[in-house]
């Protein structure tokens, strides 16, 4: 296992950032900045959910353009590489679940899956069955290629620059609570919720639909993580655009965002899995 160095440096230094703004955020940071922090959290927590994830990833549904436009740019805000690569490691993830080729293989312990996997390089596996997917509708779509292209130039403004200077000239904010509770704090914290999709809720929870495979109903990431901690359904019906069984919203706040665009026109072919499909499994 060959270390990234710069990667542990980062990581290191963004988790004693988020230590240190969530002290700003209880002694000396503007309610509003903490609240705009939050929405930040919900908006580049929805990119991925909605966008990377269940839009691109699986495909559980279709959006127009304006849509696909503002899920790229939450996704940007998320910082958790292109829609292009992030799409394509989790379809690797759910093909070579827990093998050698999953690149976040629970099976080496909650760290490794949770962090580790970011603080290493790659095993040759991953790279090798990452080349071996069709991942032509990511290339053909113009948002994902045109959010690659320019990613290098549009993350740095979308998720660090935009999110600081907002409070500094809005509510007179000032540049070190901005910095650490509303752009890292924030980010970390993010960062961490989707993260615990690979660790806790590979690990521990309840598996009704597959006693076979790690990946199980998880009700604490399912909150974090806005709806995605129903990951033991979620593997044996991937394509169901709520990534849960559940009709409801309870713990899933990703599925009332789609159903409100779906409402409105711009999400439709919402896919689901009938529901005697569902118990018949269970």
């Amino acid at each position: 296992m060959v270390v990234v160095w710069r990667n542990v440096i980062m990581f290191g230094y963004l988790h004693l950032a988020a230590v240190y703004g969530m002290y700003l955020a209880l002694t000396s940071a503007k309610l509003l900045t903490s609240a705009w922090a939050w929405l930040m959290y919900v908006l580049s927590g929805l990119g991925i959910t909605a966008g990377a994830h269940r839009l691109w990833s699986h495909r559980t549904y279709k959006a127009n353009f304006p849509l696909r436009v503002i899920l790229a740019a939450f996704n940007t805000l998320a910082f958790q590489n292109s829609i292009y690569d992030w799409a394509r490691d989790h379809r690797v993830h759910h093909k070579y679940s827990e093998t050698d080729a999953d690149p976040h293989d629970a099976r080496r312990g909650f760290f490794f899956a949770h962090i580790g996997w970011l603080l290493c390089r790659k095993k040759v596996e991953v790279i090798e069955k990452g080349k071996g997917l069709d991942l032509s509708d990511l290339e053909n779509d113009p948002v994902v290629a045109f959010q690659k292209k320019y990613y290098i130039i549009l993350m740095p403004i979308t998720c660090f620059l935009i999110p600081t200077i907002v409070p500094v000239y809005f509510w007179n904010e000032s540049w070190t609570n901005a910095w650490f509770v509303a752009t890292l704090c924030r980010y970390t914290f993010t960062l961490n919720m989707t993260w615990l999709v690979n660790s806790a809720a590979h690990i521990w929870g309840n598996k009704p639909y597959d006693k076979t495979i790690n990946p199980s109903e998880n009700i604490s990431v399912a909150l974090g993580a806005l709806g995605e901690g129903w990951h033991n359904y979620h593997h044996v019906f991937p394509w169901d655009y709520k990534a849960a069984e559940l009709g409801n919203y309870k713990l899933n706040f990703t599925t009332a965002f789609v159903d409100f665009f779906a409402r409105i026109g711009w999400a439709w072919d919402l896919k689901t899995v009938p529901k005697q499909v569902v118990m018949r499994r269970y």
